[in-house]
């Protein structure tokens, strides 16, 4: 590695630095995918502690579990393509803390052999989707009952008020014929 490529204790500082004050989880990882560092909110969400993580390849943390084929077919096309993953999402059960939806984002960093691995936990968003979805389907559902159901009644109403008018004019007419005969 050349010198614009070695990674100094200054730039990994800032790199921290900045990994530290993100509500989603992050991972810095060095060019064999071994992890270099990760934030508070990374150890919180996925319930693991620096000293199994740090040092460890991605692939290896929490016994396998991040070994996801769509995640190492992503992490090795960065370097080699200098590829940026956006909003690449990840559906995984883990076995400490259940079925996850993730949205990764990751970059290679300029001049040193690093990539940035962002990832958003959108479990309960996509939860929240589905449960609305399936509401909006069943309220859907009720709307066309209800409409039909208001459909037949206009029907019978309409039906009344037909046989109501015709009623009010057959007496019109029976008044006037009574009219008719009282002047005789």
């Amino acid at each position: 590695m050349s010198n614009t490529n070695k990674l100094d204790d200054s730039t990994l500082h800032y790199l921290n630095t900045l990994v530290d004050v993100s509500r989603e989880s992050f991972l810095i990882l060095d060019a064999d995918f071994r992890i270099i560092s990760a934030n508070n909110v990374f150890y919180q969400n996925f319930q693991v502690k620096s000293s199994q993580t740090v040092g460890k390849l991605i692939f290896d943390l929490g016994n396998g579990q991040w070994d996801i084929p769509e995640l190492k077919k992503l992490l090795n096309e960065i370097l080699p393509a200098k590829k940026v993953i956006k909003d690449y999402e990840v559906k995984h059960i883990f076995p400490t803390i259940g079925k996850k939806t993730i949205l990764l984002n990751a970059r290679q960093i300029d001049s040193v052999q690093l990539i940035v691995l962002a990832m958003e936990d959108i479990t309960e968003r996509e939860e929240l989707r589905s449960k609305l979805a399936k509401h909006t389907k069943n309220l859907e559902v009720e709307v066309v009952k209800r409409t039909t159901e208001l459909v037949s009644r206009v029907k019978e109403l309409e039906y009344l008020n037909k046989i109501m008018v015709g009623r009010e004019l057959k007496m019109v007419e029976l008044k006037k014929e009574i009219e008719k005969l009282r002047k005789q």
